[in-house]
């Protein structure tokens, strides 16, 4: 396990389908920097859909990490599923199967992010 923090940019891109009955649909460009026990960048992208109903959304995004995890080099992909309600938010993140490379061809694993006084942070329960 590693923590740390990370910088988050993200950018709309153009996008393929229209959101229905007050539902936007977006899609955005990722583009990550972590700090601590992963130093890396990442580029992905994201869809996301918001309802009418303020605070309730869901995404999907898929990001590729090239850096070092706790010292071993080389590059990984996160798949991400969210939703959020008012009844909190739900995310999964987890590292896609054989998706890694380098001394990290081996990684499997599940990330959780929080946010703290607008800062990113990330806690990464990984294998090798």
């Amino acid at each position: 396990m590693t923590s740390g923090k990370f910088d988050l940019t993200l950018k709309p891109l153009e996008t393929y389908a229209e959101g229905i009955n007050e539902v936007k649909l977006g899609r955005m460009a990722i583009d990550k920097t972590f700090y601590g026990g992963l130093s890396a960048v990442s580029k992905g992208e994201m869809l996301n859909a918001l309802s009418s109903v303020e605070g309730s959304a869901g995404y999907v995004a898929i990001e590729q990490v090239t850096g070092t995890l706790e010292g071993k080099k080389g590059s990984f992909v996160l798949q991400h599923y969210g939703t959020m309600s008012s009844n909190g938010q739900y995310l999964i993140l987890e590292v896609i199967p054989n998706s890694g490379s380098g001394e990290l061809q081996e990684l499997s694993g599940k990330m959780a992010i929080r946010i703290e006084d607008g800062q990113h942070y990330y806690d990464f329960d990984y294998e090798i």
